[in-house]
């Protein structure tokens, strides 16, 4: 009976000393909270750093201001970008400039509708126009315009707010504090060096950012390709209303019209064979190798040939990129825009991925009087990798496949798949309209994704066995079958199978991200 006494006896003051420690521990995590706030709303002038003020950093910049945010913005270069990538704005990135107040940026800058994808293979083309969807607010037209100018329209945007400070300057380094990210240090445009701090740092500046690699751990880029764009002046397509896209050899042309009287020619080169701008041999290459390629029709080759000349001094390459999505672990910073998640420009949607991230990353921190709650903010960023999903893994999927599928090649099962696609994005079925809702940032839904590209590949592998099944052909479609699942898989395992698959994710993501425009 003593015993039994004693074990009670013991067992109830372990459980007391466990609930006064707890009550302790708590109290002090509440304490140590409340301090963290009332010192960053006491010293703190700045509520949110933003380093880049790209096409992410300017258009965050805006939209935490307007809910009362006091931001500070570090651009290393404020004149305007001369840069040939992002100059295809989806119907679906509109209507997320209008969610933010910033579909005005726009006007003014010459920008071009676009409204249908024209496609070309081996002589035949066909034209795919954006379709109307009944679950899209707004009207499925996209905009060609020149990056620069769009820029430099949401930078005046974002600076004509007073509590908005956008200033030139180069990030040297992050500032920590116990793992916790409290500012940067840069150089001003006078070249001193300077501290700033806030409770909050976004890192947007781009595909070359010096800051993510302390930030994300095994995050690499792989370059796929390269692009070289140039600009033929005094040109009118006769359809300058489609993004025409040529499925060339041995990968693809792009040509669109950017402003009401310039147009835009892109080719991709494989990135182990790049000619020299300087030398000529660029200009060389362009002309014996892809002009005989780019077809008659619509002044395509014509204005492909008069600009080699005319766009020399314009004319630039730069790397096509990939890179997954890393969640940074590290409390008062985030990482947007392509510092953060790249993916092949073939579909042109890099913009829209933007926008919608911080669509997303608006409303998640909205609701927060004060940021420098950074467990509060942690626990919200936690929440924004996985709302991003539905739009994020849509494209980045999308955008994969198509860059690998497209590529010319004299394996036979791949060339079956390059003309599955041309032929699912040019019949004209509900195939190519649900497929042109997609590439219109109209629909993003990973799992409707997945059946449109079983579909491609059931296109691609009747072409490989019309017109009857022989044992060669038979292989081959298997031999295709096997590479699309391969591709399919990476995905999958890369963006989640949760997130690809269950689409409640997709629904709640349309429901409040899709939904009629509030801003």
């Amino acid at each position: 009976m003593a015993t039994t006494y004693a074990w009670l006896w013991t067992l109830l003051a372990f459980v007391l000393t466990w609930i006064v420690f707890h009550v302790l521990k708590t109290k002090k995590a509440a304490t140590e909270e409340a301090e963290t706030e009332a010192e960053e709303r006491r010293d703190g002038a700045t509520d949110v750093i933003i380093v880049g003020a790209g096409i992410a950093g300017a258009s965050l910049a805006y939209a935490l201001a307007k809910d009362g945010r006091r931001v500070h913005v570090i651009e290393r270069d404020l004149k305007e970008p001369q840069r040939f990538m992002g100059e295809l704005m989806q119907a679906g990135g509109r209507f997320m400039l209008a969610q933010l107040g910033l579909e005005d940026c726009l006007e003014e800058i010459d920008a071009q509708e676009v409204k249908a994808l024209a496609v070309y293979k081996d002589g035949k083309h066909a034209t795919s126009p954006f379709p109307n969807d009944k679950r899209f607010p707004l009207e499925p037209v996209g905009r060609l315009l020149r990056n620069g100018r769009f820029v430099q329209r949401l930078r005046q945007k974002a600076a004509s707010l007073t509590n908005v400070q956008l200033e030139e300057g180069t990030v040297k380094s992050l500032i920590e504090e116990n793992g916790i990210v409290k500012g940067v240090t840069y150089k001003n445009s006078a070249g001193q060096e300077i501290t700033a701090f806030a409770p909050l740092t976004v890192v947007c500046d781009g595909c070359y950012s010096n800051l993510r690699r302390s930030l994300v751990d095994n995050n690499t880029e792989e370059v796929l390709s390269y692009m070289v764009g140039y600009v033929t002046k005094n040109s009118r397509l006769e359809d300058p209303h489609s993004l025409h896209m040529i499925f060339s050899k041995p990968m693809l042309c792009v040509i669109y019209q950017i402003t009401s009287d310039e147009v835009r020619c892109v080719a991709e080169i494989p990135a182990d064979s790049i000619p020299s701008i300087a030398n000529g041999d660029m200009s060389t290459y362009l002309k014996k190798t892809m002009a005989p390629q780019i077809p008659e029709h619509g002044k395509l080759r014509e204005t492909f040939l008069k600009g080699i000349e005319e766009g020399l001094l314009e004319m630039k390459t730069t790397a096509t990129k990939r890179m997954s999505s890393k969640m940074c672990d590290k409390r008062g910073v985030i990482v947007l825009g392509d510092a953060f998640n790249m993916r092949h420009p073939i579909i042109a949607s890099g913009m829209l991925v933007a926008l919608s991230d911080i669509c997303i990353l608006r409303n998640l921190l909205r609701p927060l009087a004060n940021l420098g709650n950074t467990k509060k903010v942690s626990d919200l960023v936690k929440s924004f990798y996985i709302i991003r999903k539905p739009m994020s893994a849509t494209v980045n999927t999308l955008a994969s496949i198509f860059s690998q599928a497209l590529v010319a090649t004299t394996d036979e099962a791949r060339e079956g798949m390059r003309q599955g696609c041309y032929t699912y994005l040019s019949r004209g079925d509900f195939g190519t309209t649900g497929m042109m809702t997609i590439l219109g940032g109209m629909n993003p839904h990973p799992l409707t994704l997945v059946f449109h590209l079983v579909g491609i590949t059931l296109t691609s592998m009747g072409h490989l066995l019309y017109p009857f099944p022989s044992p060669r052909r038979l292989w081959q479609s298997l031999r295709l079958l096997a590479w699309a699942l391969q591709m399919l898989g990476f995905h999958l395992v890369d963006e989640g199978f949760k997130e690809m698959l269950i689409p409640t994710n997709a629904a709640a993501y349309r429901r409040t991200y899709m939904a009629k425009a509030t801003a």
